[in-house]
């Protein structure tokens, strides 16, 4: 397994960024200004994108992992290299994510806690509702790990 920083032609990965961001002009927001990473075990499995929120703080603004993939650690190795990067750099690492039960759990397992919300993010934001688990998702929940 290895993890390498992507440097070009991040657009290549977009239909792996599109499970973790269903809107590809929110991806576009973020993809340029952001730094992404590629987890690589035979082929890519998992990519993150974080960015500097400044104040110390480094958002993760995208982490997905191919379906037939999840389950196995990928994420979370993923996150645990970020954290141990940018350690010494920045004092937080930041997710923003919908109020689902499969995406809260997973980062508070990875030593994230809720930390704030913002109201009507998903409904304000996106051109189509999105659901996760049957849960309509509306506000962005912010969870954060001291690095």
């Amino acid at each position: 397994m290895v993890i390498r920083e992507i440097k070009e032609n991040k657009k290549q990965y977009i239909s792996l960024l599109l499970l973790a961001d269903e809107q590809e002009d929110m991806i576009d927001r973020y993809l340029d200004r952001g730094t992404m990473f590629a987890l690589d075990d035979n082929g890519v499995k998992s990519v993150c994108v974080v960015t500097d929120e400044e104040n110390g703080i480094l958002e993760i603004k995208n982490i997905a992992t191919e379906p037939g993939s999840q389950g196995k650690g990928y994420a979370k190795a993923l996150i645990d290299f970020i954290a141990e990067k940018y350690k010494g750099l920045y004092s937080v690492l930041q997710v923003g994510t919908g109020d689902s039960p499969l995406t809260i759990p997973f980062y508070e397992k990875c030593g994230f806690v809720r930390s704030h919300a913002v109201k009507n993010f998903f409904t304000d934001h996106y051109r189509e509702p999105i659901f996760e688990c049957g849960v309509q998702l509306i506000d962005m929940i912010y969870l954060q790990k001291k690095i």
